[in-house]
């Protein structure tokens, strides 16, 4: 018999005023200015910044200990670049916003590389598979990109920035499926040149 479905934990909290114009207009200004699909993006990087900055909290009310115990989770800030040193405080991750987690999305990072000419674009790149980080394909906007691997982020695969993204992948798949690629995919490998006969003795 078959146990319960794992219960997957959101990726984030929606807000107890759903309806504050407060809230919906700061939040829509985030949408627009690194270019995510909605609010539920915003809401994810909140929510990581609330983790953080609650343990920060509980560490920092043990004094000594706390600041000891700390060091991991600042490390972690550190290594994703929410903080810019890794000898940082509780102070700094007590000081932690919603924009430190979204400046390291690699829909972000990708516009301030120069890889794309609009954040609008920078996903679309993203999306179908253009950019690459570390040497492999990464199609999700919203990946934290790590300090180390912010060097490595390039494209995937071929772009021309001045033609629509999805018109060079139509025209990519367009080109592997063509009869003489298929043909090429399908050919029987040469056989083996056989060895010359040995001369009679």
């Amino acid at each position: 018999m078959m146990g319960d479905p794992r219960r997957l934990k959101p990726k984030y909290e929606t807000p107890k005023k759903v309806w504050s114009k407060e809230r919906i207009e700061e939040e829509s200004k985030l949408i627009e200015e690194y270019g995510l699909k909605n609010m539920r993006e915003v809401w994810i990087a909140q929510k990581e910044v609330r983790k953080i900055r609650r343990e920060a909290r509980k560490l920092l009310s043990l004094g000594e200990k706390g600041a000891e115990e700390a060091r991991p989770l600042v490390a972690k800030c550190a290594r994703l670049g929410y903080v810019k040193d890794g000898s940082a405080g509780l102070d700094a991750l007590l000081a932690l916003g919603v924009r430190d987690v979204l400046d390291r999305r690699l829909e972000t990072r990708v516009i301030k590389r120069g890889l794309a000419r609009s954040i609008a674009q920078g996903r679309q790149l993203i999306a179908h598979g253009f950019i690459s980080v570390a040497g492999r394909k990464v199609s999700a906007p919203g990946y934290i990109v790590p300090v180390s691997e912010e060097q490595t982020i390039t494209y995937f695969k071929a772009i021309d920035l001045n033609a629509p993204v999805m018109a060079q992948k139509r025209a990519a798949g367009a080109e592997a499926k063509t009869p003489e690629a298929e043909a090429a995919a399908q050919a029987p490998a040469a056989p083996e040149a056989a060895a010359p006969a040995e001369a009679a003795s």
